[in-house]
């Protein structure tokens, strides 16, 4: 069913349905996931831009091909923490070579965890983000919520330009439709009111959580703990997203959660897009 699947994905995009797919996937750990079929899972998925958060790599490398996972056809490029190691990290493989890569958000901030990658293309942005968890306790929160300041200022400025397709484990369940047990943890970091309504403003400047927007009713998690069976169950959380520009909202094809790909405590997520 799921080579089928692809196969007619592709098809669609060969006729021009549409033109660009677009993946990402928190895998928890680059070099533990390709133990596991990711490689296949990678290869199968066929993706123009595929992004990676939470990788967990501590090494520079000089390059391209020295990166512990090397795709025919694809140009990489990544960012670490430089403050702690096995930490963070986001990598994006590319098919087609961008006009500029930038690193962090405005003036680079939050490289130093290794947070986000934009790469501008012709007619948009691509910003591939792992977004700062508020922590055991809500300690980091304060910290949490100067980020999502940071990068409204800094997304509402690359959107003056060119539309933005905003990608990645976003650490946020947005509404009670997108976790499994909303009562019981709202005090639990990804579900506050603080970081909820912190993406809510987000989309009220001018953004569209595509899965959303396409499948407003739709019960679907791209996060599991590793605790208490919860995938199995489906105990989960959609804490991972594609986010774009209101005005490109409409060139959206579909926006798909692949919750029967394994190998991380997310599964990937998708965009097919005609830009």
């Amino acid at each position: 069913m799921q080579k089928n699947r692809l196969r007619m994905y592709n098809v669609y995009r060969n006729e021009g349905i549409f033109n660009m797919k677009i993946v990402s996937f928190n895998v928890n750990g680059l070099r533990a996931i390709m133990q596991k079929d990711f490689v296949k899972d990678f290869e199968g998925l066929d993706a123009d831009l595929f992004s990676l958060n939470e990788t967990k790599l501590s090494e520079d490398y000089s390059l391209f091909s020295d990166f512990p996972f090397n795709p025919n056809g694809y140009e990489i490029y990544y960012t670490n923490s430089k403050l702690r190691k096995g930490y963070s990290g986001v990598a994006v493989f590319t098919k087609k070579h961008p006009i500029n890569v930038h690193y962090g958000l405005i003036d680079g901030k939050y490289d130093e965890e290794g947070r986000v990658i934009t790469l501008e293309f012709d007619n948009f942005y691509y910003i591939a983000a792992y977004v700062p968890n508020a922590g055991d306790g809500l300690k980091r929160m304060d910290f949490r919520l100067q980020y999502e300041k940071d990068f409204l200022d800094y997304v509402n400025e690359l959107n003056e330009k060119k539309p933005i397709i905003y990608a990645g484990d976003l650490n946020v369940a947005h509404n009670e439709i997108d976790i499994k047990n909303p009562k019981t943890n709202t005090m639990n970091p990804g579900f506050t009111i603080e970081e909820r309504t912190a993406f809510t403003n987000l989309l009220n400047n001018g953004y569209a959580d595509t899965f959303r927007r396409l499948y407003p009713d739709t019960v679907k998690y791209s996060w599991w703990s590793y605790r208490f069976q919860a995938r199995q169950k489906n105990a989960g959380w959609r804490i991972d997203y594609f986010v774009v520009s209101e005005r490109i909202m409409e060139k959206v094809k579909d926006s798909i959660i692949h919750n029967e790909i394994y190998g991380s405590d997310h599964c990937p997520i998708e965009l097919d897009i005609d830009l």
